[in-house]
């Protein structure tokens, strides 16, 4: 077996360094994964899609339709 006598013992310095490293990195990476996996994923209030009866609603209060169709969708969505 050969010794390599006369280093400064860097490459074992540097060694145990990356093991560190890589170490750190594995356990970041399934922490990472846990709480994206783990999370509930919810929409921001703002961007949370509208039930149907508030949709309409809405487009009653723009003018987008006028009172019959509203009445009649609305109609519509309460099942009737």
């Amino acid at each position: 077996m050969m010794y390599w006598y006369g280093g400064s013992g860097m490459g074992y310095a540097l060694m145990g360094l990356s093991m560190l490293v890589f170490w750190g990195l594995v356990v970041t990476g399934v922490v990472f994964l846990v709480r994206v996996l783990a999370s509930d994923r919810q929409v921001p209030p703002g961007m949370r899609p509208l039930d149907p009866m508030a949709l309409l609603r809405e487009r009653f209060a723009r003018g987008e339709i006028d009172e019959t169709e509203y009445r009649q969708r609305l109609k519509v969505l309460n099942g009737g």
